[in-house]
């Protein structure tokens, strides 16, 4: 079984920048790709980026390549999202998850052990 619990998240103007963690208990997480996602409301949860068990690939939405980086240490069980040059329609709540399937996927049915999220709002 693997928790994870996301932190970082706040109220930041548009431009700016804030590190997102999310760490995992569980002696699988370093065997795992993992990936990021975010819900805004009423809006269904969408795909943000993934990496690879070792860290080596990634993989990015459009509508944040180039701002946002996604990286991880294993050896602290964590997965981290970077997120630069900010915009109010980054808002939402961000989740990291498990890939069940091994590979880096964009559909949130491929991942499991959600963490709870946690609150980016970006002012203009």
């Amino acid at each position: 079984q693997v928790q994870l619990v996301e932190s970082g998240g706040g109220l930041v103007q548009a431009g700016g920048y804030l590190r997102l963690s999310c760490e995992a208990s569980g002696r699988t997480f370093s065997s795992r790709a993992m990936g990021w996602f975010r819900q805004a409301p009423g809006k269904e949860r969408e795909f943000v980026a993934a990496i690879s068990m070792s860290g080596d690939s990634t993989y990015y939405a459009d509508s944040v390549k180039g701002r946002f980086t996604v990286s991880r240490d294993n050896a602290k069980n964590t997965v981290y999202l970077q997120t630069n040059s900010l915009k109010p329609e980054d808002t939402a709540v961000y989740y990291c998850a498990v890939s069940l399937r091994g590979a880096l996927a964009r559909a949130p049915s491929n991942y499991g052990y959600w963490g709870q999220g946690t609150q980016v709002t970006v002012s203009s």
